[in-house]
């Protein structure tokens, strides 16, 4: 009998193992729709805006707990004591405003009382009085009317007995633009 002697082709086991190969998948191809982004917000918070688009007119007193973004016309009475108003381009609000944060981007004509701050940005013009802790006027932005600092804790001070320095004229040299 024939007993062949080793040949290269016996295998003989080791103990050595073998090298890792990873085992390829290929997923299925899926096509993704994309997802839209979400809008820009100008409130620092995560609360919700509501928006007056250009084409709406509201006359009357607007009220709510969420802030409010006017690029259409509001005339009557703004009333959000704890949220910002912000007045687009397009925005014209012939109101008194009640508000912590009011930024001005178009026109405003009344009186405004923020908690926080007045934000008037060089395209936009507020005529009236204003009570609020901190202002801003942009060069090329339109004011005309008082303004009234209030520190925080002031609740009600009679403004017959509060002496008001006069303003100097280089303060007003910048908003000469008109409405």
């Amino acid at each position: 009998m024939w007993k062949p002697a080793s040949s290269p082709s016996t295998t003989q086991k080791t103990n050595t193992p073998e090298p890792f190969k990873p085992a390829v998948t290929v997923a299925p191809q899926v096509v993704d729709e994309p997802v839209p982004a979400p809008a820009p917000r100008s409130n620092a918070t995560s609360q919700e805006q509501a928006t007056i688009g250009k084409s709406l007119v509201i006359k009357g007193e607007v009220t709510g707990s969420e802030s409010l973004y006017v690029d259409g016309r509001v005339d009557g009475a703004i009333n959000l004591p704890g949220n910002r108003v912000t007045v687009g381009r397009n925005g014209q609000v012939q109101a008194n405003i009640n508000a912590k944060e009011l930024v001005v981007l178009g026109r405003v004509k009344g009186n405004v009382t923020a908690s926080d701050r007045v934000d008037i940005r060089n395209e936009g013009g507020l005529t009236g009085d204003v009570v609020c802790q901190r202002i801003s006027i942009e060069d090329g932005a339109y004011f005309k009317g008082s303004i009234d600092i209030r520190k925080p804790g002031l609740k009600d001070v009679n403004p017959s007995t509060t002496k008001v320095d006069p303003v100097p004229a280089s303060v007003n040299a910048g908003n000469s633009a008109t409405a």
